[in-house]
């Protein structure tokens, strides 16, 4: 059988240019094992792409701040001290810079993101007087201001658990240093070409391939190893 799969999204199941490539219709609906959405994105992003593919909705989001699988939700994140920080960011001026509306954060439970035009060195500023209670997260697409103790690594454990599964029978895919804990526990791991140097160190195997182009090799590959019968 095909191993169960835990995918982050941005940079991992996406073109260069952040949409969603066409071949994760082809190959995802028919995977013959769970597949767990592993993301930096709010809550309903990663739920409303099982749905459409016509998966169970698994999914681990804001980084590990919440835990999805068999109907329970588990928040494992505190917004408390993240929420404080980034009040304290803009009191100094930083801004938060998705412009109005920010759907980024509107849904989010557990931590809050700034677009990548943000103060950065503002941002970090303010997060280390907060002595341990927050910390910054550079995903490539977003500056994130989460619960140290939070990660997608241990969302993954959970969701594992709730599944029956063992967290290292998982093959893990991302980009990005918020992907180093996932290949930590998971069982196997890849770095696609575009991935930062944290997630490189951290993968079993940083691929020639970039993005989908990536991900789609690491699907053949386990696809031939179960027809192989290994």
């Amino acid at each position: 059988m095909v191993p169960p799969l835990a995918l982050d999204i941005d940079g991992t199941l996406t073109t260069p240019s952040g949409r969603i490539d066409a071949r994760v219709f082809e190959l995802l609906p028919e995977w013959d094992a769970p597949v767990v959405f592993a993301t930096g994105k709010a809550f309903p992003y990663p739920v409303g792409l099982a749905h459409f593919l016509g998966r169970p909705e698994f999914v681990v989001a804001e980084n590990g701040g919440i835990a999805y699988a068999q109907g329970e939700t588990t928040v494992l994140g505190d917004p408390t001290a993240p929420r404080a920080v980034v009040e304290a960011f803009v009191a100094r001026g930083g801004e938060i810079g998705w412009g109005d509306g920010d759907t980024v954060n509107r849904w989010r439970e557990t931590e809050v993101a700034l677009s990548r035009d943000a103060d950065e060195a503002l941002l970090r500023e303010v997060a280390a007087e907060a002595e341990g209670r927050v910390e910054v997260v550079d995903t490539g697409y977003a500056y994130h201001v989460k619960s140290p103790d939070v990660s997608k690594g241990r969302a993954l454990e959970h969701v594992a658990e709730a599944l029956g599964l063992d967290v290292d029978a998982f093959v893990a895919v991302g980009d990005s240093e918020n992907d180093a804990s996932t290949f930590a526990v998971a069982g196997e791991s890849y770095a696609v070409a575009n991935a930062d140097t944290t997630a490189r160190d951290a993968a079993d195997v940083v691929l020639n391939e970039a993005y989908m182009d990536g991900t789609a090799s690491v699907l053949a590959t386990l696809r031939e190893r179960d027809d192989r019968g290994e």
